[in-house]
C-alpha cells in the first residue's frame, strides 16, 4: 500500500479534508493555539449528543435497541427489505452514519450503506465508499476508508475498517499520520492493524515508517498505545556524535510495564570505538512515593583501555532516589549515586540523572515539618570521582545529621531555636594537625525577639545566644572536648513610604524603603584552633548586607559591631499588579576591626564595606534585566558585577539573552544566547561564551532547526571546555514526528544552556 491517503469514493473528500481548513479559516481558539509553522488545522470535533464513533459502546449489541433510519426516499421490497435513498441517516444508540443510499434487510438484520458515508463520533470522523452493519451483533465494516482522530491530529487511511466488538477495530492496509491532508511527509504504513480500546493497545503487522511515501524503515510486528496507559515496547531510537569521549552511537530503548505500579526501561547503545553499553532505569510507585533506580554498563570499553593501560575496561554507574510522604508531616528521602571511574560521566552518561561533578552526593532521611518547628535527620556521605582532589580537600560525611528549628511567640514576644548535631567522619590516615580530626559538634541558637510591624514600616530588636560544643577525636591542638559560646544582637528596621503617578498613561505606584539593620556579636578572636568540617567565606552581596555572620556553616561565628544602611525603590504597575523596577543599595559601616578569620580569610579592618547594589527591570512581561555588583568607594574599583538580559516572545518562538560575569582578579566572562526564526519553519539556534582573562572561548552552540506542523529536526554543534581545559566538540541531532516523539537528544543540551527553551520544546507543536 502507497503512504498516500485516498478519498472515500470518487471525488469526495477524505475524513481529514472535511474538518481541515486554513488558518483564517478556524474559530479563534484553535487559530490562536496554533504554531506560526502551521498553514492550518482542524476544526473541533463536532460529534453529536453521546456519539461515539466507530468504537461505539459498551451496548453494542443492538437487541433492545432499535434502529432509526431516514431518508428523503424509502420503500420496501421484497423479502422485507427498506430501501433508503437521499440523505440516508441511520441511528442505533451511539452508533450513527450519513449515506447516500441504505438497504435494509430485516430477515438477518443486515445494513448495507452506500457512500460517500460519513460516520462522526466523539473525536473521531470516518468516512468510506461502502459499509456493512449489524443491527444485532453492532459489527461495522466498511470499505475504503478514510479516519480522523482530533485529539491527537492523527488522521489515516485502510483498504477496509471492521469494528468487531464494542471495543475492537481491525484494520486492514492501513496508514497513519498527523501531517495534514495531502502532506504525507511521514506515515505508519502497515498491512493488519488491530486497535483494542478495553486494554488501550494497538497491535500491527508488517510496519513500515514512510518518508515521502518512500519506506525508511520496517518492523515485522509492533505494539503501540492508543490511550493514555503505558505499553510495553520499543520506544524511538536515539543516535547522535562527539568527537572526544561518547564518539558516534545509537540507542533502541525498550519500555517494561511491567504493572500499574512499576516499569523499566532498557537503553542498549552502540557506541563507536567502545561497544555495547547498556543502560538500564527502573521506577517504583508505592502509597507513600516513588523510588528509581539507574545503572548503566560496559564490560569492554576499548577506547578507555588504550586510554588507560592495565584496565580491564568494565566501566559502570548507579543512581537512586526515592521520595516518600509518611504522612503528618513527615517525609522520606533518599539519593545515592557511584560511579566506576572519573571520566564515566563524560564518557558514556546520556540518561542517567546524575550531573558531571566532582563529588557524587549519598543522603537518606526523615524530615518533618509544620507551621512553627521543622526537623530534618539524615546521613550524608560523598564519592570524590576525581582523582585530582588531595585528601585534605575532600568534604567529610554527616553520619548524622539532625537540624531542628522552631517558633513560638509569647505575648509580644516571638521566641525561636535553630539547632544542629552532627557527627562528622572522613578518611585521615594521609592527613595530619586539624585535617585529621572527626568527630561531633552541637550547634544551637536561640533567640528572643520583639516584632513591631505597621503599614509603614517595621522594627524587630533580638537577642540570641549562638553556642557550640565540640567533642573531636585524632584532634592535635589540645583536648578535644570544648565549646563556645557567643552572644549576638541585631535590630532590623524599616520605613516604607509611596506616592502614585504614571508613566505613558501607565499608572503606577512607586516605593521607597529605607532600613537599618544593626548587628553586634561578641565572637572570640582566635578560632582557628577549630577544624572547618563544613565552613566557608560567604560571597558578599546585596542581601548579605543584614545578616549577622559573614561565614557559612558552624565552625566559625564572626565577631560584629556594625551597621547597614539600605535603601530600596519599586515600581508597581497599578493596572497588572506586577513589579516593573526594583533599585537596592546598601553599605556596611564598621565599628570594630572584624578578627575572626577562616585561616587568615574573612578578616579585616576597614571602616566600610563596599557598596552593594542591585537592579531589576521588568518593562515588558517577557523582558528581565537584572544586575548586581559591588563598588568600593575607597579605591573606585568595580569588586563584582553580574548581568543578564533575558527575553522570550509570548510564543516562546524568539529567545533571547545576555550575560556579563565579573570578579576582580578571577573571572571574566561575556554570554551570549538566541533562538531566531530565520522563516516560520526554519530556526537559528546559537550561544557563545567567553573568558576575557584567559582570551578563549570557553563554550559555544551552533544549531538550526526545521518545524513544520507535523515533524521537526534539530542539528546542534557544541563545544565544551573538559577538566583539561581543552575544547572538546560533538554534533547532536533530535527528529521528532508530531504524536510519535523524538530520536536524539539535542534538545536537552540546548535546554540546559538557553534559557526558555525546555518551554519552547514543550510549546513545539501548539499551546499547551
Amino acid at each position: 500500500m502507497s503512504g498516500a491517503g485516498f478519498s472515500a469514493a470518487e471525488g469526495a473528500p477524505s475524513a481529514a479534508e472535511l474538518d481541515w481548513r486554513p488558518k483564517s479559516q478556524l474559530p479563534d481558539t484553535v487559530r490562536n493555539s496554533l504554531p506560526a509553522f502551521c498553514s492550518g488545522g482542524y476544526l473541533p470535533s463536532g460529534a453529536g449528543e453521546n456519539a461515539t464513533g466507530v468504537f461505539g459502546d459498551e451496548n453494542a449489541d443492538g437487541d433492545d435497541v432499535p434502529l432509526q433510519a431516514s431518508g428523503l426516499n424509502a420503500r420496501y421490497e421484497m423479502d422485507n427489505e427498506l430501501y433508503l435513498q437521499g440523505d440516508v441517516r441511520l441511528r442505533q444508540g451511539n452508533f450513527q452514519v450519513t449515506g447516500s443510499e441504505a438497504r435494509y434487510s430485516q430477515s438477518n438484520g443486515q445494513v448495507s450503506i452506500q457512500g460517500p458515508l460519513v460516520s462522526r463520533g466523539d473525536g473521531f470522523l470516518l468516512t468510506g465508499e461502502q459499509a456493512e452493519y449489524s443491527v444485532d451483533s453492532g459489527r461495522f465494516d466498511i470499505n475504503t476508508a478514510t479516519f480522523l482522530l482530533h485529539g491527537p491530529e492523527m488522521r489515516g487511511s485502510a483498504g477496509s475498517l471492521s469494528r468487531v466488538g464494542a471495543d475492537t477495530v481491525n484494520i486492514r492496509d492501513g496508514m497513519l499520520t498527523t501531517c495534514g491532508p495531502q502532506q504525507n511527509d511521514w506515515a505508519i504504513v502497515a498491512s493488519d492493524i488491530k486497535l483494542d480500546q478495553a486494554e488501550g493497545v494497538g497491535t500491527a503487522k508488517h510496519v513500515r515508517l514512510e518518508v515521502l511515501d518512500v519506506p525508511v524503515f520496517y518492523w515485522p510486528y509492533a505494539s503501540f498505545p492508543i490511550d493514555d496507559r503505558r505499553k510495553t515496547g520499543f520506544l524511538y531510537p536515539q543516535f547522535g556524535s562527539s568527537s572526544a569521549g561518547s564518539g558516534a552511537f545509537f540507542a533502541a530503548p525498550y519500555y517494561l510495564n511491567l504493572a500499574p505500579h512499576y516499569d523499566a526501561t532498557i537503553t542498549p547503545q552502540y557506541i563507536h570505538g567502545r561497544g555495547l553499553f547498556n543502560e538500564v532505569e527502573g521506577r517504583y510507585l508505592s502509597p507513600w512515593g516513588e523510588t528509581s533506580l539507574q545503572v548503566g554498563y560496559i564490560d569492554n570499553d576499548s577506547t578507555y583501555i588504550d586510554e588507560n593501560p592495565g584496565e580491564d575496561g568494565q566501566r559502570w554507574a548507579l543512581d537512586a532516589s526515592t521520595q516518600a510522604n509518611l504522612g503528618a508531616g513527615w517525609r522520606g528521602y533518599g539519593d545515592f549515586s557511584v560511579v566506576s571511574d572519573e571520566d564515566y560521566l563524560s564518557d558514556l552518561n546520556r540518561s542517567l540523572e546524575i550531573n558531571q561533578a566532582t563529588h557524587l552526593q549519598r543522603r537518606g532521611g526523615v524530615r518533618y515539618q509544620d507551621t512553627n518547628q521543622y526537623f530534618d535527620l539524615y546521613l550524608n556521605d560523598y564519592q570524590t570521582v576525581s582523582e585530582r582532589i588531595a585528601d585534605v580537600n575532600k568534604p567529610y560525611a554527616q553520619l548524622p545529621d539532625a537540624i531542628y528549628a522552631g517558633t513560638a511567640e509569647a505575648g509580644w514576644l516571638e521566641a525561636g531555636l535553630e539547632s544542629q548535631y552532627t557527627w562528622f567522619y572522613r578518611d585521615n590516615n594521609s592527613l595530619t594537625g586539624l585535617d585529621k580530626a572527626n568527630g561531633q559538634r552541637l550547634r544551637a541558637r536561640p533567640e528572643l525577639a520583639l516584632p513591631m510591624r505597621a503599614l509603614w514600616g517595621f522594627s524587630r530588636p533580638s537577642v540570641s545566644l549562638d553556642y557550640t560544643r565540640y567533642e573531636l577525636d585524632d584532634y592535635s591542638a589540645g583536648d578535644g572536648q570544648f565549646d563556645r559560646t557567643v552572644p549576638v544582637v541585631e535590630w532590623d528596621n524599616g520605613l516604607y513610604f509611596d506616592r502614585q503617578s504614571s508613566l505613558f498613561d501607565v499608572p503606577y505606584n512607586q516605593t521607597l524603603e529605607p532600613r537599618l539593620y544593626y548587628a553586634w556579636a561578641d565572637a572570640e578572636a582566635d578560632q582557628n584552633y577549630i577544624p572547618a568540617f563544613d565552613t566557608a567565606l560567604q560571597t558578599f552581596r546585596f542581601e548579605q548586607l543584614f545578616r549577622p555572620d559573614r561565614f557559612v556553616g558552624g565552625d566559625r561565628v564572626g565577631d560584629a559591631n556594625q551597621l547597614t544602611v539600605a535603601l530600596t525603590s519599586r515600581f508597581n504597575d497599578l493596572v497588572t499588579g506586577a513589579e516593573r523596577a526594583r533599585f537596592s543599595i546598601g553599605q556596611v559601616q564598621y565599628f570594630d576591626d572584624r578578627n575572626v578569620t577562616l585561616f587568615g580569610e574573612g578578616g579585616g579592618n576597614r571602616s566600610r564595606s563596599p557598596l552593594a547594589g542591585e537592579v531589576v527591570l521588568n518593562p515588558l512581561k517577557n523582558l528581565q534585566v537584572r544586575s548586581s555588583g559591588l563598588w568600593d568607594p575607597d579605591t573606585g574599583d568595580t569588586e563584582e558585577g553580574r548581568s543578564q538580559l533575558v527575553f522570550h516572545t509570548e510564543d516562546y518562538r524568539y529567545l533571547a539573552s545576555i550575560g556579563h560575569t565579573y570578579s576582580k582578579g578571577e573571572l571574566e566572562q561575556s554570554d551570549i544566547a538566541a533562538v531566531i526564526p530565520a522563516t516560520d519553519r526554519v530556526s537559528l539556534i546559537g550561544r557563545w561564551v567567553y573568558d576575557s582573562d584567559l582570551d578563549r572561548t570557553v563554550g559555544s552552540l551552533a544549531g538550526i532547526e526545521y518545524n513544520n506542523c507535523c515533524w521537526s529536526v534539530q542539528v546542534v554543534h557544541q563545544n565544551y571546555l573538559t577538566d583539561d581545559q581543552e575544547l572538546d566538540s560533538r554534533v547532536l541531532f533530535q527528529i521528532q514526528l508530531k504524536g510519535l516523539g523524538g530520536s536524539g537528544g539535542s534538545s536537552t543540551s540546548i535546554s540546559e544552556a538557553i534559557y526558555g527553551f525546555d518551554e519552547r520544546e514543550r510549546r513545539r507543536f501548539g499551546t499547551p
